[in-house]
């Protein structure tokens, strides 16, 4: 029923960062926490759905939407949903002003990078 708030119309935003090497997987990685925090959504484990690990992929195909973050273009996070069949939206640090390698990871930058991306996932 509309409006209920039983939870029975809940929906379900995951969240998976890249957490690679470099400053651009920092950078996913702690975005994926501020939007946690923020209730976006709620963290969960790339490396997990990489091992096909059946509860991560069950979880992923029951969300109403799988937020991936990938650090770079590389996207590993991308191909990873790609390759199970299971929908995604997906950011990559790069096209928010970073430079791999050189742009320093900040409080203020990583904060700036979750707001815009809050305001990409839809409602």
């Amino acid at each position: 029923m509309a409006g209920c708030s039983c939870g029975g119309d809940r929906e379900t935003n995951l969240i998976y960062a890249c957490s690679g090497a470099a400053n651009t997987g920092l950078l996913a990685d702690q975005v994926m926490r501020t939007l946690n925090r923020d209730k976006v959504g709620s963290s969960t484990c790339l490396a997990a759905m990489g091992a096909d690990l059946s509860g991560f992929l069950q979880s992923a195909r029951n969300a109403t939407r799988n937020i991936v973050l990938d650090g770079c273009k590389v996207s590993c996070g991308k191909k990873i949903f790609e390759k199970n069949g299971i929908p995604f939206q997906h950011c990559i640090m790069t096209d928010f002003d970073v430079e791999k390698g050189r742009t320093a990871i900040t409080g203020d930058l990583i904060e700036t990078v979750a707001e815009r991306i809050a305001g990409l996932v839809k409602v």
